[in-house]
């Protein structure tokens, strides 16, 4: 009887070592298939950089975030200014500095010049940024990495005209494109002036 249980013994020995190392293997395989694909987990990178040299960040456009932008005079001499995104979250304050899918913050420019960096959809923006005239204030979509969201080799960003004239005047936009549309960019138009 103790042969028949060492031999028993080696038998499920000999059933369950390679079982393990085959299960062993896929995890390793898969860790290595992982890697390779993690090494860009999101979207593709282009070389085009922004004017900051920033890298394009380039997604499908089933998978690309949009963004809109609103800008409308405040009584106290300011703007407002409002995003409206879609398939797009902001990220939090400390988040890890890596791409997720339809994630980031956008950067606010007014004539090509970096106002601020936004982590929600609303800004005010200060009246000495706008003088007397006409300026274009663009909202832009980045990742938490710091690249730009593409598509098609085009940044994802909407911009707004506006003039400041000195004379009340009402102020327009269009909401962010619809997915459909074959680009990233879209242009959002306001005019008005901020009471004085």
């Amino acid at each position: 009887m103790p042969w028949t249980r060492g031999l028993l013994a080696a038998l499920a020995v000999c059933v369950l070592l390679p079982a393990g190392t085959a299960s062993c293997g896929s995890g390793e395989a898969r860790e290595r298939g992982g890697d390779r694909v993690s090494a860009s987990p999101v979207g593709e990178l282009l070389d085009r950089t922004d004017e900051r040299g920033r890298r394009y960040r380039q997604v499908g456009r089933s998978h690309a975030p949009g963004v809109g932008v609103e800008v409308t005079p405040d009584a106290g001499g300011s703007w407002d200014v409002r995003l409206t995104v879609r398939d797009f979250r902001f990220s939090p304050a400390g988040v890890k500095a890596e791409p997720v899918a339809g994630r980031g913050l956008a950067y606010l420019f007014v004539d090509g010049d970096l106002v601020t960096r936004l982590r929600r959809p609303g800004y005010r923006l200060a009246a000495r940024l706008v003088p007397h005239g006409t300026h274009h204030v663009t909202a832009r979509l980045y990742a938490d990495d710091g690249t730009v969201w593409a598509v098609h080799g085009r940044p994802v960003e909407s911009t707004a005209d506006i003039t400041a004239s000195g004379a009340e005047t009402a102020s327009t936009a269009t909401p962010a494109p619809a997915p459909a549309e074959s680009d990233a960019t879209s242009s959002s138009t306001a005019v008005g002036t901020p009471a004085l």
